[in-house]
């Protein structure tokens, strides 16, 4: 292959033969799906079929890379693991950034696919071109600073770890992959793939250069993304200087912050545990990921402990969404949730629902008897010593973990009601309130992994007025923004960059960048059919899977009960409307299957 951004080789890794061999990219999947996110759907849908047991060892995880990895260009640190998922059976893939995307990238392979499952604890070990799968038996157990410590010492300190925790041995619906000690491919159970398979770690480095087709071009297109990137508000204030978590008083604003399970939008305590709070209680120093300028994720300290983050959406899925206002407690619960490696959003979110089920008294004697026993007392929201201590059986999959650690859904549906989950496709909403956020509501009910703000960061405009203001309660134009927004978001994580680019980067800066990369001319409208091509193929592997229209809905809580107070008190989501909108503007018909002239369009026939 001699397309720029790839190096042409994907590795394939059979655990259940331990045996690894290298195979040639083949140029249409580049050219066609992009790279990351595209191309690991693309290999999952030619070899999975749809209807594959998540936790056989038939299920393939792939590790994809994209174009822009390992080229400087900013912010350009992510790669996708793609698999099916154990928490939704919905197709997956989901991201991380840090060192590790780049360190894969200078492997000389764009993807690693892996299959069948171990018979004994292993790791997979990538330098340059030399591979080996090692015994991991030693390391199963440990934590995920304790894994890679103890990797990076028996491999090379220059190495990248991506491991799982005791959350991922022990079978955790919601469990991780993560990589840098704290940074996590953290939704969707990607990390319980990994445990079933008795994989414990990949660890990769490499010298490997990406190659650049118009190296002149492309250090043109890369300065101009970086001037924008850099001047933008948004990248250039908000995030350097509080991290994500300078959200909680913005949303809160809005009244759109879910507190208790979303029976509301409005936290009263919210500054207690605001960004701006936990830069003067508990920080330490920004951290960066390769080639990133905004330094968002934050190093922190209590006084018992050190670690990173709480991120946004950690410090609101264990805090307000359970009606907890201690941050330093909110924070040990995160470093619990890194260490032991599992998703903070469908941890925080689960608890919360089981703080709803027992305040409505929903749960049966033996499960109220494990909770007094376990956390000494009764399960009630504002309790974060109870959070903290539910993170540990979560992590560890004991006595109420266990049925926390499968999620809200099948937790909720085990006590007879199932709208108390506050999911889509059986995955946990964001701290997103859809009755505050019109487009928002749309978009977690079509994303095609369940609920995710990522799918489609409709926040910018509705909220933040980046990179234009819209009404936040409107219906009107919202269809058509929210598909483009989810096309452009397919592609970014296909080219391997941080979803933050999307407050400062436009369609055709994109283009310029993937363009000079590869050598091939990409205009923006070009870039976003790709992103529509891989939003289409993920659409048809869960149409292969059993999902319909009635999966794309949200829970009967936000069209059923208003808010009480804040900004948007009395506000419901009149999903329906949109919903069809949103498949004739896709090409679907209206059951939500792709038509076949849709599909002859995309080339998906």
């Amino acid at each position: 292959m001699t397309r720029g951004g790839f190096h042409g080789q994907i590795l394939r890794v059979d655990l259940s033969q331990g045996r690894v061999s290298v195979e040639s990219l083949e140029d249409d999947l580049a050219r066609d799906y992009v790279g990351g996110r595209g191309l690991g759907s693309a290999i999952l849908w030619r070899e999975l079929p749809a209807q594959t047991d998540s936790l056989s060892p038939e299920n393939k995880l792939i590790l994809a890379t994209g174009p822009l990895n390992g080229t400087g260009a900013p912010l350009s640190s992510r790669y996708e693991m793609v698999t099916k998922s154990p928490l939704t059976n919905t197709i997956l893939s989901t991201n991380s950034g840090g060192r590790f995307p780049v360190a894969l990238k200078r492997t000389g392979f764009d993807a690693i696919i892996i299959e069948g499952a171990a018979q004994n604890p292993c790791y997979l070990w990538v330098d340059d071109q030399n591979v080996e799968l090692r015994d991991a038996s030693a390391l199963w157990g440990m934590n995920s600073h304790q894994t890679t410590e103890r990797l990076l010492e028996d491999t090379s300190p220059r190495a990248a770890v991506a491991c799982i925790g005791p959350a991922g041995e022990r079978g955790v619906l919601i469990a991780s992959v993560m990589n840098e000690k704290d940074r996590a491919a953290g939704r969707g159970g990607a990390g319980c793939v990994m445990g079933a398979k008795k994989l414990k770690a990949v660890v990769v480095q490499g010298s490997q250069k990406t190659p650049v087709a118009d190296p002149e071009r492309f250090q043109e297109a890369k300065k101009n993304a970086l001037a924008i990137v850099s001047e933008a508000p948004i990248t250039k204030n908000a995030l350097k200087e509080y991290g994500t978590a300078v959200l909680i008083n913005i949303i809160n604003l809005y009244g759109a912050l879910p507190t208790r399970n979303f029976q509301e939008g409005y936290f009263p305590d919210a500054d207690s545990v605001s960004g701006e709070t936990l830069k003067e209680l508990f920080y330490e120093r920004s951290v960066a990921c390769a080639t990133c300028s905004v330094a968002c994720g934050r190093a922190t300290r209590t006084a018992n402990r050190s670690g990173e983050g709480p991120e946004y959406e950690t410090i609101w899925a264990l805090g307000p969404a359970c009606g907890v206002k201690d941050l330093e407690l909110i924070t040990e619960a995160n470093y619990n949730c890194n260490e032991l490696g599992f998703d903070t959003i469908s941890a925080g979110s689960t608890i919360a629902c089981a703080m709803e089920l027992s305040e409505r008294g929903y749960l049966d004697r033996d499960t109220l008897e494990t909770i007094r026993e376990e956390l000494g007392g009764e399960l009630r929201f504002g309790n974060g010593e109870m959070v903290l201590k539910c993170t540990e059986l979560i992590g560890r999959n004991e006595g109420f973990g266990r049925l926390l650690s499968e999620g809200s859904f099948r937790l909720a549906s085990r006590f007879g009601h199932p709208e108390l989950s506050m999911s889509v496709k059986g995955l946990e909403l964001p701290a997103y309130d859809p009755r505050g956020f019109n487009a928002m509501g749309l978009a977690y009910a079509t994303s095609n992994r369940g609920a995710c703000h990522l799918r489609a960061y409709f926040i910018g405009p509705e909220a933040l007025a980046t990179p234009y203001a819209v009404d936040r309660f409107a219906s009107e134009g919202k269809t058509a923004l929210v598909i483009l927004y989810q096309d452009l978001s397919a592609v970014i994580d296909s080219l391997g960059l941080c979803m933050f680019t999307i407050f400062a980067l436009s369609p055709e800066h994109y283009a310029s960048l993937l363009s000079a990369v590869t050598g091939e001319h990409i205009d923006g409208r070009q870039l976003l059919r790709m992103g529509e091509r891989i939003w289409n193929l993920e659409r048809l592997f869960n149409l292969r899977a059993g999902f319909t229209k009635k999966d794309d809905a949200l829970p009967p809580r936000f069209s059923q009960e208003t808010l009480p107070r804040g900004h948007s008190k009395n506000k419901v989501v009149d999903l329906e409307p949109l919903l069809e909108e949103y498949y004739r503007l896709r090409g679907w018909d209206n059951e939500g299957v792709p038509t076949e002239e849709k599909l002859a369009e995309m080339g998906l026939t």
